[in-house]
């Protein structure tokens, strides 16, 4: 303590560079609109030319998953789509288009349930809307769905920017999710190349002496979510964009899902919310808003 203020004395503590400290940088490229099947790698090219910026070595390269899928041909029409007794119950319970529901069933890993308008679902390693099939920015009565296989995209892209221009970049294919309990989407990164999406923070030290014993950063993610800022939701146009300085290290190794997702019997979220549900009595409580929650009644001790 010090004897004149009774204040503490500030902590001094040496300083560990672990990534680049270089200003972050996140550029938009535009790029024309298509509802069918086109060449990705040429547009993209052609679009960051256009732009008047250059791809630079250690740069990543963010490109929309859904703008991938559709020069995919993953664009479904969905009157095309034939519907299960199945589906139709559930689009009944839950109140949606028995077609989207039908492509949910197809499309997800696995679907937990539902509320009205949506289906909760896990598909490549993502909690998400509807196994996130996306009726946003295509003609009405369609469906855009995942890439089939992104992970095999987000390389194949990689390895055509080295092959045509020469640079060393890396590559994420984005989408947007709902964090749980929040409003609003944010960035999320559907598949990752020439880079570790995760970097793996345990057995670290803190600033103050403390071994890490969890802490696993989502860098992929965290691109994502910065890509995002410029890239839009809704009339943008703005399929691209280039994030520089981010201090990854760009490595050759194939990745998936793997790399950066747990199993959903694991994720604490769906965990907490069946198996790890507490066992006492609770009651339900009305909030000013109108919404209900449970509220656990004090135990007789």
């Amino acid at each position: 303590m010090s004897l004149r203020t009774g204040c503490p004395q500030p902590i001094r503590m040496g300083y560990r560079k672990i990534m680049s400290r270089k200003p972050l940088m996140v550029i938009p490229v535009e790029a024309p609109v298509y509802h069918t099947a086109f060449d990705l790698h040429q547009t993209i090219i052609d679009a960051v030319a256009r732009s008047g910026e250059t791809l630079q070595d250690g740069d990543v390269l963010a490109v929309s998953s859904k703008y991938t899928a559709i020069s995919e041909g993953r664009v479904i029409r969905l009157d095309d789509v034939v519907v299960s007794a199945e589906a139709e119950r559930i689009a009944e319970r839950y109140q949606m288009n028995s077609r989207l529901v039908q492509l949910v069933m197809q499309e997800a890993d696995h679907v937990f349930g539902g509320i009205s308008g949506f289906l909760l679902t896990y598909k490549q390693g993502i909690l998400s809307p509807n196994a996130g099939i996306d009726r946003s920015n295509v003609p009405n009565g369609f469906a855009v769905l995942f890439p089939e296989h992104p992970y095999q995209s987000a390389a194949r892209l990689r390895q055509v920017l080295r092959e045509r221009l020469g640079v060393d970049a890396g590559v994420i294919l984005t989408d947007s999710w709902l964090m749980p309990g929040r409003l609003g989407t944010s960035g999320v990164a559907l598949a990752t190349a020439g880079f570790r999406p995760i970097q793996d923070e345990r057995g670290k030290i803190d600033l103050f002496g403390n071994p890490m014993h969890v802490t696993q950063r989502g860098i992929a993610d965290s691109i994502c979510v910065c890509a995002q800022m410029v890239m839009g939701e809704t009339a943008e146009a703005t399929p691209i964009a280039i994030v520089r300085n981010t201090g990854v290290e760009l490595v050759d190794i194939e990745l998936g899902v793997a790399d950066v997702a747990i199993d959903w019997q694991m994720c604490i979220y769906v965990e907490s919310l069946t198996h790890g549900l507490l066992d006492a009595p609770a009651a339900v409580v009305l909030h000013p808003n109108g919404s209900s929650a449970r509220k656990l009644k004090a135990q007789d001790g």
